[in-house]
């Protein structure tokens, strides 16, 4: 019998629509922007980049779908970790979840800038791309106070947007291809690698926005294995391809293409015209990415009031639009500051350190939910191949990732975690705010 909280839900996700929707939050901004980063880093070698994510991101599924199978609440990882070590650690889970969703919206939005400002010269300056962005974040904070929700064919018009770009590219690109310009100048070092890596993971997280509804997941100790090892073998393949396509039209001129080196690479064979195809699909597919954080991350924000952490009134429903207004709001606002003041590239590795620690926080909870042998409504579990192996290895890997994130980026985690800390204990202990 499913739990009372999640009771009236209905589970209707399939595994074709789960690996639909993560295949949707994986592939966003970070492939039209990351593979000129790629290649500023290791060149030629960039693919290797890919293969390391790849791999780390396999083990991570691993970790995923053993949690998944055994937790099938409504909230995805704060879930698996909440269930493994209880409502401290699971809240501090949701709050990494939450600094993630900010510094990635805030990063996709900053590209999002990046790419009109390719495609019209004079957004490219410092006051227009503020306000660009302040406009972006005014409109869908508007929309959303408003009550209108993206409907199911707008977001499958927006996947098919993204999506269609790239597979041209592919396509006619491959034909094109330098072999000189695919050339290694020789192995890249552990250090470049994990420094090229720990940016370029941008791109393979998403997984666990598209588990939050877990709750909805029909027979989930199938259908989230699946899903998660169908969603990640798509994603990487077309990462690879793109990223050899591109090296081998543009060569090591590549880096020099920062904003939009995809769409550098169609114009090179597709001549203006695909360079533009490029630029829209890139910028339809970060606007459709932000206005889907822009939808349900705010009520992270509203969650938290709710439940006494922060002020009531983040808490307050509009009266007529029956919307989180003042947690909206404040989200825009916040999201936008950061967006402004900030390049895609630091942005990006904030919310990866971020994600990799809310990884971590999920591979261990997965080794205690197997040792405990935890069930989802008396299903049986998806095995992880290995035993413990492959939690420990997943461990290892982001632990080696993380070394190569700066003071600063742990700085701000670790402040953001040490206020959350505060405030819960003093929601706990009765404490008025």
């Amino acid at each position: 019998m499913p739990p009372a909280s999640d009771a009236g839900l209905v589970r209707a996700i399939g595994a074709r629509q789960l690996t639909a929707s993560i295949i949707n939050v994986t592939i966003g901004a970070g492939i039209f922007v990351l593979p000129a980063v790629a290649s500023a880093g290791l060149g030629a070698a960039a693919p290797l980049a890919y293969i390391v994510c790849a791999v780390l991101m396999a083990l991570i599924v691993c970790c995923f779908a053993a949690a998944g199978s055994r937790v099938s609440l409504t909230g995805g990882v704060y879930a698996y970790v909440e269930t493994a070590f209880g409502p401290f650690i699971g809240f501090l889970a949701g709050v990494l979840y939450f600094l993630m969703a900010t510094f990635a919206v805030a990063s996709v939005s900053s590209a999002f800038a990046g790419s009109v400002g390719a495609l019209w010269s004079p957004a490219s300056a410092p006051l227009f791309r503020a306000l660009l962005i302040a406009a972006l974040f005014a409109l869908l904070a508007t929309v959303n106070v408003r009550g209108v929700k993206p409907g199911v064919r707008l977001v499958e018009a927006i996947t098919v947007a993204k999506l269609f770009p790239l597979l041209v590219l592919v396509v006619t690109g491959i034909w094109f291809i330098d072999p000189a310009a695919l050339q290694w100048p020789g192995v890249p070092s552990a250090a470049s690698l994990g420094k090229t890596a720990i940016v370029l993971i941008f791109a393979f997280v998403g997984l666990e926005i598209a588990l939050v509804p877990s709750g909805e997941v029909r027979d989930p100790a199938r259908t989230v294995p699946r899903a998660l090892f169908s969603a990640l073998a798509i994603t990487t393949t077309l990462y690879l391809l793109i990223q050899t396509v591109a090296q081998g039209l543009l060569g090591p001129s590549m880096a020099t293409f920062s904003t939009a080196p995809l769409a550098e690479a169609a114009g090179r064979v597709l001549g203006q015209g695909g360079r533009l195809l490029v630029l829209v699909g890139a910028i339809v597919s970060m606007f459709g990415y932000t206005s889907g954080d822009m939808l349900g991350s705010p009520r992270t924000l509203f969650a938290f009031a709710r439940d006494g952490v922060l002020p009531a009134a983040v808490a307050r429903i509009h009266p007529r639009f029956h919307t989180p207004h003042i947690a909206i709001i404040i989200y825009a606002c916040i999201v936008a500051s950061v967006s402004i003041s900030s390049s895609f590239t630091q942005l990006a590795v904030l919310a990866n350190v971020a994600a990799l620690t809310l990884y971590l926080m999920c591979v261990t909870a997965s080794y205690e939910l197997q040792r405990r042998d935890v069930r989802a409504d008396g299903a049986i579990p998806f095995a992880v191949p290995g035993g413990p192996l492959i939690p420990i290895l997943a461990a290892v890997v982001i632990v080696w990732l993380l070394s190569n994130a700066t003071r600063r980026e742990f700085g701000v985690e670790a402040l953001v975690l040490a206020v959350a800390a505060v405030f819960y204990f003093i929601r706990k202990t009765g404490g008025q705010l």
